[in-house]
């Protein structure tokens, strides 16, 4: 098994643009194959959905959903970058998907960039406490802090979650088919999701 090195991930990424993780992962799929993990990349659609996530996206639709005989009520904007594909069938029905996730797993952040310092640190707060009174040694607390933001992020953050009708991916992944299939930036921009009953902040 050929060991994964940082240069290695640095040069795929430059390459192909895709994330880190992303990257991390086709060389790990390709035992550090360069040639293979590019491929790998961009049989996922990855590689070239990167690229395009620079250009400006402005058209698209705004989705709204009603669930549980309009107990949960769901709006999302979602952008395409011209209007042909933003009327598209496959971009309006990624986008009620989009709404449909929402609606179930009650996301709080489009993405990670979201989530305020603040809500992090005291994430971090309530980890550190808690491995503190299960007893765990000082020394071990970073790993498990870290353990437990990685766990908040992946059920805060709509991107990260495991999508509903396939939980072998998440959203990202969903996205980055998306924007392969449809040959343009696709950028979910906002949601908010409302509760019957719920308070309001």
């Amino acid at each position: 098994m050929t060991t994964i090195t940082t240069e290695m991930i640095k040069e795929l990424r430059e390459k192909t643009n895709a994330g880190i993780l992303d990257c991390r992962k086709a060389l790990q799929d390709a035992d550090g194959d360069m040639k293979q993990a590019l491929d790998n990349l961009r049989e996922k659609g990855l590689a070239t959905a990167l690229k395009r996530s620079s250009r400006t996206a402005s058209e698209g639709v705004l989705d709204i959903y009603s669930h549980g005989n309009g107990r949960v009520g769901v709006m999302v904007e979602v952008n395409s970058e011209t209007d042909f594909v933003g009327r598209s069938d496959q971009f309006r029905h990624f986008s009620h998907e989009v709404a449909l996730q929402i609606a179930a797993s009650s996301p709080l952040y489009v993405n990670e960039a979201d989530i305020p310092e603040d809500v992090l640190e005291h994430e971090k707060q309530i980890a550190a406490a808690k491995a503190r009174e299960d007893g765990k040694p000082e020394s071990i607390l970073p790993k498990i802090i870290e353990g437990s933001i990685k766990k908040f992020m992946d059920e805060a953050v709509l991107l990260r979650q495991p999508y509903i009708r396939d939980e072998k991916i998440t959203i990202q992944e969903l996205l980055n088919q998306n924007i392969a299939s449809l040959g343009e930036n696709i950028i979910i921009r906002r949601f908010v999701r409302w509760q019957l009953g719920e308070e309001s902040e």
